[in-house]
């Protein structure tokens, strides 16, 4: 199916930009007039992904941080956020609940809150070459 829109933006693993996606890709949804409870959903998932990339990717250094995403006709939005960091060892584990790296102070919920609020989760990683998570969510269902 082809996207009826798209955008790709890249910013700086910084934490101050995690807020900055999620108003971005907030503008972008928008057109496809989701409920606010949609909107709310692609937002809180959008900033688990980055916050991720922060953490975990980038843990010690700032990188890049690539977001795109695309609307098709059937009001499917598909938000993909990548890093070029550390990667991820094992997927499967890194999914499970209360699963995480970053120490006490971490949770291990991301990837549970991301599935919780999306349709779909996708997550490919290569150890030392980054990762890239893929949300989608249909949208407009009102």
């Amino acid at each position: 199916m082809k996207a009826l829109n798209t955008v790709k933006i890249t910013f700086p693993s910084r934490s101050v930009n995690e807020g900055f996606a999620r108003s971005a890709l907030s503008a972008f949804a928008a057109q496809a007039d989701p409920t606010l409870d949609e909107l709310a959903d692609v937002k809180t998932a959008v900033s688990e992904a980055v916050t991720n990339c922060i953490v975990h990717a980038y843990a010690n250094t700032i990188g890049p941080i690539t977001l795109t995403a695309a609307l098709y006709e059937d009001g499917t939005l598909r938000v993909a956020v990548a890093d070029k960091g550390c990667g991820i060892p094992d997927v499967s584990k890194a999914m499970e609940p209360l699963f995480t790296t970053g120490g006490a102070d971490r949770a291990g919920l991301g990837f549970a809150v991301m599935e919780s609020f999306m349709d779909s989760v996708k997550v490919r990683s290569a150890p030392g070459k980054g990762t890239r998570v893929t949300l989608s969510k249909r949208l407009g269902t009102r």
